[in-house]
């Protein structure tokens, strides 16, 4: 593969991990992001870079001051339909540089060239768009009446649901100059922060049975078949999380209280409510899913781990256990190549244009798969911009679970090139609808290898390594929200010790998975790596939110089986759903399918499909 400047070579590896990569996985793929820029020199970022500053100058000498007028009498919608086109374009530019320095920079956030190229962009990106911010302010500040009027007529009608979407944060917005003291103090407030986590994550060494691992392969070994591999992995999670409390816990305070100001200043009522006006989702839809998982723990992670601790022999698992392969079931190594063909297939049994589409993804270097020191942890696919195309990391070890979050960061990937259409505007997608496209591809994944294997053994191991993702989507995410909820709460009576954050966590761990599961000494600093907590509070919900939506729209796919017509239109309507990215509310793309998340039964139907699933299990072991 081409090498980039966010894609080090194999050297990075020391020669036994190159060795077993070589020997186990194949040839594994890492990204070319010359189709943003050629390299951290590359004369064409400098120049985007100062023509972005000129582009946002010019554009605040054109319109600051002037837009009400632009709303005012005829040809208002041509003059809006002028400046918010000027104004999406030059948000594609920013984008694209943004996009280009956030991917160098998570392809090794311990290398101090990169870390300041990304601070240096950020920087003066932030400044740059300083500028623009008087546009959606002042456009807020327009009559409603005028502003529908011109929306209904081209070229602003293009622009309605962009329009509609910034109204809605028409009453949380402040002054233009504290707007814009909020936008620049950004850089050295969260976005500082959020750095430090992320470099703080990337240069912890974690001593593993005379290596000294990052975090990706340590939590790794929690799925090692040697159950004394698990326990010492836990053990050097828990010691150097511990060790590095201080500065977590000085995150997490100093993070919560900045988002206590800013939702203080904006007249957000409730610690969520940004979250939720920001997903364009109801405060009273996330409560009831919230409730109706919490309702279901008993039926859904507690049944399950009594199960599985059966299966080990046992009245219940440490920790350490929880997400351990079944005993006595042989563990494979999956080499790169069968992941890509074992999603191909399962996208292409689907859609062929659905798989046409995540076949760019291996044939264009838009994936970047080793595992690297200093490489960001975890898996995420960036949509980049629409002018040109969203990019894939993950951390890719062999385990079937990394066939399956390859599988889902290809449906993000899907869903963001669908969207792409749309402009910088309207292609992102709100977090209600945004986890839809990458739970329906691990699902399509997970069926087509479950129908394809036949042995009975790895059938069970198959079924309850699913329960396990889903209960860790559903159940996990929800405990992680309540966790959520219960520090930021917390925070507001004062700064939180190390020790009541590990209480709090302790506290929503228990609760969710249950008796089965020992929460033994060493398991209270565990929440310190969850890095939804740092960049995106309230993010957690969306994962249990798609999952549920996704089983309920699996269902409604597995009734038109057999039905060449019901499912065709099923997969129209589908590609409709997620080509529409954020031009459209959740509840109207849904509509078609005839479900509605706003009623509370509606999560019902994705839980009892996880229920089954357990029950299948259980029936297995009669």
């Amino acid at each position: 593969m081409p090498q980039s400047a966010a894609a080090p070579s194999d050297s990075a590896l020391s020669t036994a991990q190159a060795t077993a990569r070589a020997v186990d996985l194949g040839p594994l793929p890492e990204w070319d992001l010359s189709d943003l820029y050629a390299g951290l020199d590359d004369p064409a970022f400098a120049d985007d870079l100062k023509q972005a500053e000129a582009e946002c100058r010019a554009f605040a000498e054109s319109y600051r001051g002037r837009v009400a007028g632009l709303a005012a009498g005829d040809g208002a919608p041509d003059r809006l339909g002028t400046a918010v086109a000027a104004y999406e374009a030059i948000e594609d530019r920013l984008g694209r540089l943004m996009s280009y320095a956030g991917l160098v920079y998570s392809g090794d956030t311990t290398d101090p060239a990169r870390a300041k190229f990304y601070g240096d962009t950020q920087e003066r990106l932030t400044a740059a768009a300083s500028d623009l911010l008087f546009f959606t302010l002042e456009l807020n500040r327009v009559e409603d009446r005028l502003i529908d009027e011109a929306a209904a007529h081209p070229p602003l009608s293009r622009y309605r649901p962009w329009l509609e979407d910034i109204r809605r944060e028409k009453p949380h917005q402040l002054s233009d100059e504290a707007e814009k003291l909020f936008l620049e103090k950004s850089v050295t407030g969260r976005a500082a922060w959020n750095r430090l986590f992320d470099e703080t994550i990337a240069s912890l060494r974690f001593p593993l049975r005379g290596e000294e691992l990052t975090l990706e392969p340590t939590l790794n070994k929690l799925q090692d078949p040697d159950e004394a591999v698990r326990r010492d992995a836990a053990g050097a999670l828990s010691h150097v999380f511990r060790s590095n409390l201080r500065v977590f816990t000085l995150i997490t305070n100093t993070l919560a209280k900045d988002k206590e100001i800013s939702d203080r200043w904006r007249g957000f009522t409730d610690v969520s409510d940004a979250r939720h006006l920001a997903n364009r989702v109801e405060r009273d839809t996330v409560e009831a899913l919230v409730a109706a998982v919490q309702a279901a723990y008993p039926r859904l992670s507690h049944r399950y781990y009594t199960l599985k601790a059966r299966w080990f022999g046992r009245d219940s698992l440490a920790y350490w256990d929880r997400n351990a392969p079944l005993p006595k079931v042989e563990q494979r190594t999956i080499p790169w190549a069968e992941a890509r063909e074992t999603v191909l297939s399962a996208y292409g049994a689907f859609s062929p244009k659905m798989a046409e589409i995540a076949r760019r993804f291996f044939d264009g270097s838009w994936i970047d798969a080793p595992v690297r020191p200093g490489k960001a942890p975890g898996a995420f696919a960036h949509p980049t911009v629409p002018s040109a195309h969203p990019f894939v990391l993950v951390n890719y070890q062999g385990k079937p679970r990394d066939v399956m979050t390859l599988a889902h960061e290809l449906g993000h990937g899907v869903h963001q090139v669908l969207a792409g259409p749309n402009g910088a505007l309207m292609a992102p997608t709100p977090l209600t609808l945004a986890e839809t496209a990458s739970v329906f591809g691990e699902m399509l994944t997970f069926r087509r290898v479950l129908e394809a294997t036949t042995d009975p053994v790895q059938r069970r191991a198959m079924l309850a390594a699913k329960v396990e993702d889903m209960i860790n989507t559903v159940v996990r995410q929800i405990a992680f929200y309540a966790f959520e909820r219960k520090v930021h709460l917390a925070r507001r009576e004062g700064e939180l010790t190390a020790e009541k954050i590990c209480e709090l966590w302790m506290s929503v761990q228990a609760e969710s998975l249950g008796p089965a599961i020992r929460l033994d000494e060493g398991y209270e600093p565990y929440w310190a790596y969850i890095p939804h907590f740092i960049h995106s509070p309230f993010y957690v919900y969306a994962y249990a939110f798609g999952d549920c939506l996704v089983n309920s729209l699996y269902g409604v796919y597995q009734r038109a089986n057999g039905d060449p017509a019901a499912e065709e239109a099923f997969v129209e309507r589908y590609f409709a759903l997620l080509s529409a990215g954020g031009s459209r509310p959740y509840g109207e793309l849904l509509a078609p399918f005839g479900l509605d998340a706003r009623d509370p039964a509606f999560w019902q139907i994705g839980l009892s499909m996880i229920e089954g699933m357990i029950a299948e299990l259980e029936a297995m072991e009669a």
